[in-house]
């Protein structure tokens, strides 16, 4: 991880990649509140996950990511309210191969949790755009 900042959110992303990595699901559901909302948009169209429940079917998905590198590009979080904003060039290793991709994500967090997640393909592994 490049450029991660040494602070309570920054701790809270390395948590949150080395679960991915660790393919931790349950360690990475404690990240979020019971009632997290996720919006997605890894494929091409919205997606929306309520609840764990729903965010556990979300994160089944990552499970085939064997490596996952990921730098920073924009960096800014706010402490109250406590949320997150971010861009990352990633790079992940799949069964097909790798590829490369860029994410805006943001967090609003609740009593240290995360409440809503706006996960954000920017670009995805074809070169296309969100």
């Amino acid at each position: 991880m490049k450029n991660v900042p040494s602070s309570k959110l920054g701790e809270m992303y390395r948590s949150h990649i080395q679960f991915i990595l660790d393919k931790n699901i349950d360690a990475l559901l404690d990240q979020y509140t019971d009632d997290a909302l996720l919006i997605s948009s890894f494929t091409k169209k919205p997606i929306i996950y309520k609840g764990r429940d729903q965010i556990r079917e979300h994160m089944q998905g990552i499970l085939g990511i064997d490596g996952l590198e990921t730098e920073i590009i924009f960096w800014a979080e706010t402490e109250d309210p406590e949320t997150l904003m971010i861009t990352e060039q990633i790079t992940m290793t799949t069964q097909d191969g790798e590829s490369q991709m860029r994410f805006a994500d943001s967090w609003v967090l609740r009593d240290g949790r995360i409440a809503i997640h706006f996960a954000g393909m920017v670009q995805h592994p074809d070169g296309s755009l969100a």
